[in-house]
């Protein structure tokens, strides 16, 4: 795999950019390498400035769901942008995006467009805030909801302590105000709303946590959480900026049967373009200005771009049987790896759910980001570099999940599954 052009283009980043990357998963440090720079990038395959093409299963990091610049999107965008980039004005495709979003997705009967999944998980959090006039909020250990400064807190020293800051630039006292505890424990969660249940704002869940590789709840606790949140009167803030219309029209509510008060969305919904938005309950939104007492707002909040994009990409969806499709695709690669373990006498993990998926280099029951972390570092780097030569561009991290696209076939499946079997011979 030739890299001439790339390794020039990051040398010349780091001179301009921090660490030469506006993304730190990017600057592959995972897999001890330098990032590769694209040209172009259509359906399942992106193409280097090097002029390498690879099958793509990071697809922008889960948006590209159609595959990379559809025909129905490049279109829409193009259209709309004839009109004008953006107004900073209402527009009526902001009004079809709200009214698609609260269709489609259970819980929602209101809905605020932003411009990034962590926007949408602050002004959340900010609004429940708001809606109960209490200050401390739980999360999960290895729930990633985006760079909010009170979200991007590590476990306190014991399991009933608030948390401590987990990155330079994130006063202590935000973090205070937030408990985190291990993912898939209720009992412990049941603990803490028993000592402060009185002063708990919400807790908020991804919904099947994607940004530690994949991991599924297990029975009963995202249930535990819709009862205690209820019982306590807090906020159950649901996460679906990556399952949101990826897994399903409705995202993981739909297949658990649940109903969130607010839920977080973003990706799929801009078609490629940067967005996000949060929506639930009306009694909830209504608290939001212009109406009520919590203020949000945004410029470029209702881009004209992003919501032609997105309105054009969740119709095509619907059009073409788009999640049926992926679910095939999906049950073919999942058949394919679990026979290709089998056969090697490995005993890894592997996750999927739809077009989501994740191999963890573990034998360990995959159940919170402790067991995620017991993968083997060195033998995914040896797996992420052969599958690069041999053309299949997975994301560059053990703690990351891999999406299909509606663009890829049968074809390209049996391709991965071919490379896949010659570098796990090598792991």
């Amino acid at each position: 795999m030739k890299t001439d052009k790339s390794k020039q283009l990051f040398q010349k980043a780091k001179h301009v950019i921090p660490g030469g990357v506006n993304s730190p998963v990017r600057a592959f440090r995972n897999v001890d390498g330098e990032p590769f720079f694209v040209n172009r990038a259509k359906g399942c395959r992106i193409e280097d400035v090097d002029g390498n093409e690879l099958i793509d299963y990071v697809g922008t990091w889960g948006p590209a769901i159609l595959g990379h610049a559809p025909e129905c999107v490049t279109e829409a965008v193009t259209k709309a942008a004839a009109a004008g980039v953006s107004f900073g004005i209402p527009n009526p495709y902001e009004v079809e995006m709200a009214e698609l979003i609260v269709d489609w997705v259970p819980s929602v009967e209101k809905v605020r467009m932003v411009n990034s999944g962590t926007e949408a998980t602050m002004s959340a959090i900010r609004l429940a805030r708001g809606f109960t006039g209490r200050d401390k909020v739980v999360k999960f250990v290895g729930c990633y909801h985006g760079h909010v400064d009170s979200l991007l807190v590590a476990a306190g020293s014991g399991a009933l302590t608030h948390g401590k800051p987990d990155s330079a630039g994130v006063p202590a006292g935000f973090a205070a105000e937030t408990i985190t505890l291990p993912y898939n424990n209720l009992e412990m969660l049941r603990e803490v709303f028993e000592k402060w249940g009185d002063e708990i704002a919400a807790v908020i869940v991804e919904s099947y946590p994607a940004n530690a590789g994949l991991i599924f709840p297990v029975e009963g606790f995202l249930r535990g959480l819709r009862e205690l949140t209820s019982e306590y009167g807090s906020v159950f803030i649901f996460d679906e900026v990556m399952t949101g219309f990826r897994v399903a029209k409705g995202g993981v509510q739909e297949l658990e049967g649940l109903i969130p008060d607010l839920t977080a969305m973003g990706k799929v919904i801009g078609g490629g373009l940067p967005v996000g938005a949060f929506g639930g309950k009306a009694e909830i939104m209504d608290y939001l200005a212009p109406d009520g007492p919590v203020y949000q707002a945004g410029t470029l909040s209702g881009n004209p771009l992003a919501m032609a994009a997105g309105l054009a990409q969740l119709r095509e969806m619907e059009r073409v049987d788009g999640y049926a499709r992926l679910e095939q695709l999906g049950a073919r690669l999942e058949q394919g790896v679990r026979a290709l373990l089998a056969e090697k006498g490995l005993d890894y993990r592997f996750n999927r759910v739809g077009s989501m998926f994740c191999l963890f280099f573990t034998g360990e029951e995959i159940v919170d980001l402790d067991s995620v972390m017991t993968a083997d570092k060195a033998a995914f780097r040896s797996f992420f570099t052969s599958m690069l030569e041999q053309g299949v561009y997975m994301a560059p991290s053990p703690y990351e999940t891999g999406f299909i696209s509606v663009a890829h076939g049968e074809l390209e499946i049996d391709r991965t599954l071919e490379a896949m079997a010659a570098s796990l011979a090598n792991v």
